[in-house]
């Protein structure tokens, strides 16, 4: 694993950093297009991004602040972590519901063209966390084990040894989501051009990703914070409370929506209002 490529003087240029900027700028891309064919003009998709990034970015710190006990603000290692995920969307959801209404563009329209963005984003962005070495998962005695390099251990705390002092092989839960969430943007990509209603396709990352994340925690194994004591209380992580959360916000949209657009000729009729 490789989290440092170079540094300019004594600025390190890390992996995970690329990957991120690459999600961000290929995410943009798709969004925009995919808004384009519901008629939304691209350059406000750029606007609504570049806002909905900088609100993801600062939704995911605050989240990692409050679950991760101690953590440090005004640190190097705070400002280039990709803090919580969960926050992150929180964060950015929140953006576009305040930006649709100020731009007067359909919420659900919008959202169903970020929606597989975010997808694509996040399988960008969790190959960067391979390479950097965070989010790593339990340790397995399976074929799918990796090992990581000293020089993760330095950045993220990876384990690279295990219990008895021999080499630590872990779950590539980075791999796992990566991999994914790539296969779950295909999938959104080809519902968005078969839709039955707008908003679907935010509906269906929402399940998704729910279910998907509530799972793959099980086999997660980086500190991840106790929010509030309700990790201590139930058992769960952070992430799978918020999984249990947006599952259940995605399926009321879902029956909303459908009370709401209750024949595809409607689609078609829906206002940009």
């Amino acid at each position: 694993m490789y989290p440092e490529l170079f540094r300019i003087g004594n600025f390190p240029v890390t992996t995970y950093g690329i990957w991120l900027a690459l999600g961000m700028l290929f995410a943009l891309m798709a969004a925009a297009r995919l808004g384009a064919r519901d008629g939304i003009p691209k350059e406000r998709i750029y606007d609504l991004g570049l806002w909905t990034l900088v609100s993801a970015l600062v939704g995911s710190k605050l989240l990692m602040f409050l679950v991760e006990p101690g953590v440090q603000i005004w640190t190097l290692d705070f400002l280039r972590s990709g803090g919580v995920f969960y926050g992150g969307l929180i964060g950015g959801f929140v953006a576009v519901v305040f930006l649709v209404k100020w731009y007067k563009l359909n919420f659900w329209k919008v959202a169903d063209a970020f929606a597989p963005a975010v997808a694509l984003g996040q399988a960008f962005g969790r190959q960067g966390c391979f390479a950097a070495g965070c989010c790593w998962g339990k340790e397995t005695d399976s074929f799918v084990g990796v090992h990581f390099t000293e020089a993760g251990h330095e950045y993220t705390g990876v384990p690279v040894v295990d219990a008895t002092g021999h080499a630590a092989y872990l779950y590539p839960t980075q791999l796992i989501e990566s991999f994914t969430m790539l296969l779950v943007f295909g999938v959104l990509v080809y519902l968005h051009r078969h839709k039955k209603f707008n908003g679907q396709i935010l509906i269906t990352y929402g399940i998704i990703y729910s279910i998907f994340r509530f799972l793959i925690e099980f086999i997660r194994d980086d500190p991840r914070g106790d929010l509030f004591g309700l990790t201590t209380a139930t058992g769960l992580s952070t992430s799978q409370l918020a999984s249990l959360v947006v599952a259940a916000g995605s399926i009321i949209f879902l029956i909303v929506r459908l009370r709401r657009v209750p024949s595809a000729e409607q689609l078609s009729t829906e206002t940009s209002s």
